[in-house]
């Protein structure tokens, strides 16, 4: 299978920002061809802050990425996080005109387009409409209601919600950056495709994603989405905690924490010291790897609670809901030390660190494995995979011209084709996630407002 088509995806995170470009090769693995970072400097937990340091950030990390690749970016994948999303779950049905005629795309997008009448809270806006599962008349637990008959079709909903204006705010960035967005997909979504199984998401499972900014959850169950949640805490405040408690510059409570950092005390000894430089000719503090730990602890230990009260909430310790395959943890925050051995500690559940590694080329640069780069690459899956389907439906399209307008003696042989043409259509084209339609919407907004 040869594929030359290249995708990009931009993870705008509140740590860092990452341009990832890459494409499937003939075994369906994705080839990383280039990749640009650049420190995010406008971006406070999740949310655009500073609009013109945003999108210097963005031009860095993608004239980077062309560098490396020699490929010109024009549209990218982009993913929105940050503490405006929340979730929330919903029911909803419609009445069928006829209960004779089966169930269709139509009946579907008609009951998606209820759910989106919900009224918000100001400012607030549905970016993601997720059906869960469907109930046709009296018959319920249904994943697939097409092709049944029925008179009343309900549905359970997991619905996203989030901040317009922050949404927009990236949009704007990103077009600032000289850039079209071909796509925008929640993080948590893009993370999870990265680095979960199948069987992990049928089992059930909880994956936890943790920033600079945020810590992002995602659950999934029986193969369908669960509940999403977003905690406004993430790496940078442990910095921030370190920085305050042994009283030294922000740079170097970040290579403490990297380099000697623990979210177990118990694994280091009172003798244990590490010395650092005093600024200014000043005499070198010296910080004992035990009160380092402690100081980690505490604020992960905070964290991993908000994290397991979540997961509490969807009804983890219900029989319907447990979780079989435990916790996934990813994200620059996964790389603790020690981290994976406290989150079994305080939810009693399986925990594993998640590498994104499973869906690249053998020989890519083992650092682009790292759970950093998680969100990245599940943006760039998502990139290659709307790729192929535009391809596959592009190629429909030809075929049907192709056939119609070969030479014809008489007007009733084309429409005999017509028929035979239909048939060849076999994958039908998807009808457009909402996903899809809210970034045509924004980038019509973004248009307007020049």
């Amino acid at each position: 299978m040869e594929n030359n088509k290249i995708a990009v995806g931009l993870d705008i995170g509140t740590t860092k920002i990452v341009a990832m470009i890459g494409r499937k090769n003939e075994y369906d693995k994705i080839e990383i061809i280039g990749i640009g970072k650049a420190k995010s400097l406008g971006v406070k937990r999740g949310v655009v802050s500073n609009i013109t340091q945003t999108i210097q950030s963005i031009q860095q990390a993608v004239d980077e990425a062309e560098s490396v690749s020699g490929v010109k970016i024009l549209n990218v994948v982009v993913g929105i996080a940050g503490q405006h999303i929340r979730s929330l779950h919903h029911s909803d049905y419609i009445t069928r005109n006829n209960a004779e005629e089966v169930i269709n795309d139509i009946d579907i997008d008609n009951l998606v387009n209820q759910v989106h009448k919900l009224v918000m809270l100001p400012g607030e806006e549905i970016i993601h409409v997720l059906p869960q599962e469907f109930k046709v008349d009296s018959q319920s637990d249904i994943k697939e209601p097409i092709g049944m008959y029925g008179g009343r079709l309900e549905a359970n909903f997991h619905v996203v919600v989030g901040q317009v204006s922050s949404i927009r705010n990236i949009g704007r960035c990103v077009k600032s950056a000289g850039l079209d967005l071909s796509e925008i997909t929640l993080e948590p979504l893009a993370s999870a495709a990265a680095v979960l199984s199948q069987e992990e998401k049928e089992a059930g499972v909880a994956l936890i994603d943790i920033g600079g900014g945020t810590t992002d959850l995602a659950i999934f169950k029986d193969g369908i989405i669960r509940h999403t949640a977003v905690i406004p805490f993430g790496g940078n405040v442990i910095t921030d905690d370190i920085k305050e408690g042994c009283s030294i510059i922000e740079k170097q409570a970040e290579l403490l924490k990297i380099k000697f950092g623990s979210a177990w005390p118990g694994e280091n000894k009172e003798s244990e010291i590490v010395s650092i430089p005093g600024l200014r000719g000043r005499e070198p503090k010296e910080i004992t790897l035990k009160n380092l730990s402690k100081i980690i602890h505490a604020r992960v230990q905070e964290i991993i609670e908000h994290v397991y009260l979540e997961i509490k909430n969807y009804g983890h310790e219900t029989a319907k809901g447990k979780l079989i395959a435990g916790i996934v943890l990813t994200g620059g925050g996964a790389q603790l030390n020690h981290l994976r051995q406290l989150v079994e500690y305080i939810t009693g559940m399986d925990a594993r660190i998640g590498y994104p590694n499973e869906h690249l080329a053998g020989e890519s640069d083992e650092s682009l494995s790292s759970p950093a780069y998680a969100t990245a690459v599940g943006l760039l899956m998502e990139g290659l995979n709307r790729g192929s389907k535009e391809e596959e439906e592009e190629e429909i399209i030809e075929e049907i011209v192709d056939e119609v307008l070969k030479p014809k003696e008489e007007i009733e042989e084309i429409e005999e084709v017509v028929p035979e043409v239909k048939k060849k259509q076999k994958p039908k084209p998807k009808r457009k996630s909402f996903f899809e339609k809210f970034t045509e919407g924004l980038k019509d907004f973004l248009d307007n407002a020049e």
